[in-house]
């Protein structure tokens, strides 16, 4: 009776490396894959997409200088508080100029009835 043969597996208990090793190795050290699609029609570009994907660790991507994910609101807390916090700011100022501004007519608004008045009295 044949056995049927196995196939080698690459990642498999002879080689060494499982899963966990390989995602470890990709996370600290990083892998970048970069590519671009165009579309043209007789030689006129109609599309350009740029695709850029880096897969690491969160402390590998900083050392990198990637944080974006720090300061967009979708994704981090204290970028979501600290955007609420420059529109609360952002309106409050607004919100004086207003004010402000509505002082100024309701000051120039009895300036001018107090001068119609006084133009009145004045005339025979």
């Amino acid at each position: 009776m044949t056995t049927p043969s196995r196939l080698p597996e690459p990642y498999g208990p002879s080689s060494g490396a499982n899963l966990a090793d390989i995602l470890e190795r990709v996370l600290d050290k990083g892998v970048v894959i970069a590519g671009d699609i165009r579309i043209n029609l007789l030689d006129i570009e109609l599309l350009t997409i740029k695709l850029r994907l880096v897969v690491a660790s969160v402390d590998k991507a900083k050392e990198m200088g990637i944080d974006w994910w720090e300061s967009d609101p979708a994704l981090s807390s204290r970028a979501r508080r600290d955007e609420l916090a420059r529109e609360n700011a952002e309106l409050r100022e607004r919100l004086a100029r207003l004010e402000e501004l509505e002082l100024e007519q309701g000051r120039a608004r009895k300036e001018h009835a107090r001068r119609e008045g006084a133009r009145r009295e004045e005339a025979p």
